[in-house]
């Protein structure tokens, strides 16, 4: 019954513990405003969470992150521009979608390359195929696969 009873404080500690955590209210008096401080949000991952974006992490480094985007869209900037600044600020790591540079090609190529080569290799295949198909067996060969044949009638 005491355990029972353990259990229960911990439940209810952890549903109030949740309760406590602070909720952040942003005040917007455009609707333009706050949709695209909202797509921006969800579209830059959070450095120290695994693969969450700013917009649903509880780190406090996105918090920072989601205030700094807030304070830039008041600012006027415009959308490039704030995703410029917060890369600079905090690395490529944080887009989703990483921007087509010197250093991305591989990244953006490599899967378009890969479809590419599987294509050529299953080419190569059904051509070796059809070739093996259509060889015609040499007199040795129709020998020996007489004498197989003329061995498995007659047991």
């Amino acid at each position: 019954m005491a355990l029972k009873r353990l259990f229960t404080l911990i439940a209810l500690l952890l549903v109030a513990s949740a309760s406590f955590a602070a909720i952040e209210v942003r005040e917007f008096s455009d609707p333009v405003l706050e949709r695209r401080y909202v797509d921006l949000t969800a579209a830059m991952r959070c450095p120290l969470c695994e693969n969450q974006a700013i917009d649903d992490s509880n780190a406090p480094i996105a918090a920072d992150m989601r205030q700094r985007v807030y304070e830039l869209l008041h600012q006027g900037q415009s959308d490039s521009e704030i995703i410029h600044h917060m890369v600079e600020r905090f690395g490529e790591y944080i887009l989703y979608n990483p921007r087509l540079e010197n250093r991305t090609y591989l990244l953006w190529g490599a899967p378009i390359a890969l479809v590419g080569l599987a294509f050529v290799i299953l080419a190569l295949i059904v051509r070796s195929r059809r070739r093996a198909s259509t060889r015609a067996l040499s007199a040795q060969e129709r020998a020996r696969l007489a004498q197989l044949i003329d061995d498995k009638r007659f047991p």
